[in-house]
């Protein structure tokens, strides 16, 4: 069997369990096993194709159905791609298995199994087309996949802010789809195609203008999707409202679709059309202005909230520099984030489920009461702030050593920029630390006059009852916890393959022909 059959089975695999998942509604055991099952042989499937792919240094494509490019969908694995669905398969086991406690010891209120399970693996589908996707019109395809289930998911429940904040995050995201799908109708009538791989070649013979205008349509499209300032006002009250598992996963993945297909579309379709200075300046926003939101926070899912806008901007300043080493060094800054970000979610639901809230004005004294959630806690949050030698220091090394290396006066303002939004994320995060964990109780009416600015802050006054937290709960957490350590042990492999992508997104794609339905 040709490796490249393996490619259509990321998308299909979930897709057919979400029907299994569905149509066994009644049967938890079953939905959970299914899922279960379908996330762990994508996981392995997309394990192969990024060592296949990484090791052959040749992309595997299929053309669905068999037809010619530019007719039929063309399915597209390169290491990019192949990296992306390894992690983002391995960040949704780890919080599904997160969910499965949760539901077992909170019946169907949080996360209804009925529904849950089948939305969540076509979640899954939809991150995966999307990473997959050889053209602009199957990404469209795949964004509309997260977008039905996400919203489902993020309206589990139906209490009413989810509702409200549900219909928000609806608007913006068919705002979003509909300039993406304007931008493809505009691309096919210019040049006859939405192939990435023809795109790159015959972009070049549109007018400078021609191009410009349909970079920005799909820059803000993008940017949308990603939370990229000042298009991020959806998502700090959208994505807290949420079940925790849900915040979780879509935390750690759907603003990088978004960052994925802007890395697509800077490198490889508009490469002679840059908007580079656009980009810098809109990082350094995003940087400055999500860091700046979280410190005024004093709900921690908020805090994360802003703090992932922030982060955000880390990307698109790797985009902006536009160098080999660059583009390597985002790509493993946005491996990072995906799981440090997923991670950090997962122990602030620990956190609610043991002090009733997630409020740093109310929560206290957790160090003594629950040591091990305060070190699920710790680790990725120092690790989120870049503090040494985690791999969020390496990541934001790396940016910051590819700007020096261009040095020009505005690179070194973006250092700056980035140096003072690490630093400030590390504050935010070790505050919290500090309210939540090392705070007692005859410290409260101190600490509580020295951060009295924070009272007004929204949903600060949140409180739920205290539940019980599930062993499987708490080592999906300490599993994401060891792959945010192993991510630091291993950094130079995988930084390795980083650069490797870099390198390959920079140069020039040749059409793959694809003959039979199957290319390696």
């Amino acid at each position: 069997m040709s490796a490249a059959t393996l490619v259509p089975l990321l998308v299909t695999l979930p897709l057919l369990g979400a029907g299994i998942a569905l149509i066994s509604g009644r049967h938890r055991k079953i939905q959970v096993a299914v899922s279960i099952i379908t996330l762990t042989a994508v996981l392995g499937i997309a394990a192969v194709l990024l060592g296949i792919v990484d090791a052959s240094d040749t992309p595997l494509a299929v053309s669905v159905g068999g037809w010619p490019i530019p007719f039929g969908i063309v399915l597209y694995v390169d290491r990019l791609s192949a990296l992306l669905v390894v992690v983002s398969s391995l960040v949704l086991l780890a919080v599904l298995l997160f969910s499965v406690g949760q539901g077992a010891a909170d019946g169907d209120d949080e996360t209804p199994v009925s529904i849950f399970h089948p939305s969540y693996l076509i979640l899954s589908a939809g991150i995966f087309t999307a990473f997959i996707a050889g053209d602009l019109f199957n990404l469209y395809v795949g964004f509309e996949i997260l977008l039905v289930a996400s919203y489902v998911l993020i309206t589990l429940g139906s209490t009413e802010s989810r509702i409200r904040t549900g219909v928000v995050y609806i608007v913006v995201s068919l705002v979003s789809s509909i300039l993406f799908l304007s931008a493809i109708a505009m691309i096919y009538g210019a040049l006859g195609t939405v192939n990435m791989a023809q795109l790159s070649e015959r972009m070049t013979e549109l007018p400078q203008e021609t191009q410009l205008v349909l970079h920005l349509m799909l820059l803000l499209a993008f940017s949308i999707k990603a939370a990229v300032f000042p298009l991020s006002f959806w998502l700090p009250d959208s994505y807290p409202t949420a079940p925790a598992p849900v915040t979780a996963v879509f935390a750690g993945l759907l603003t990088k679709v978004g960052v994925y297909a802007l890395i697509r579309t800077e490198t490889q379709i508009f490469r002679d059309n840059d908007v580079n200075l656009l980009l810098m300046i809109v990082a350094l926003a995003t940087m400055i202005v999500g860091v700046l939101g979280a410190l005024a926070q004093a709900e921690l899912k908020r805090i994360l909230s802003f703090t992932l806008v922030s982060h955000i901007g880390y990307m698109i300043f790797g985009l902006a520099i536009a160098t080999p080493v660059a583009v390597g060094a985002t790509i493993y800054y946005t491996v990072h984030h995906i799981v440090v970000q997923t991670t950090l979610f997962l122990a602030v639901g620990l956190i609610e489920r043991r002090a009733g809230s997630t409020s740093i004005l109310r929560v206290r004294g957790l160090m003594r009461a629950a040591p091990v959630i305060a070190v699920l806690y710790f680790i990725p949050a120092v690790n989120l702030g870049g503090l040494p030698p985690f791999s969020g220091f390496i990541g934001k090394y790396g940016l910051f050593d590819a700007a020096a290396q261009v040095g020009t006066p505005i690179m070194i303002v973006l250092i700056v920029g980035g140096i003072v939004t690490s630093l400030l994320t590390l504050y935010a995060l070790m505050r919290a630390w500090n309210l939540a964990f090392w705070r007692e109780e005859e410290d409260s009416t101190e600490t509580e006059a020295r951060i009295s600015y924070l009272g007004a802050a929204p949903a600060a006054g949140t409180q739920t009852e205290r539940r019980v937290i599930p062993r499987i709960m708490t080592a999906a957490t300490s599993g994401m916890v060891v792959v945010t350590v192993a991510l630091t042990v291993f950094a130079g492999p995988l930084y390795d393959v980083c650069v490797r992508i870099g390198e390959t997104l920079l140069e020039p794609i040749s059409v793959v022909q694809v003959e039979d339905g199957v290319q390696e």
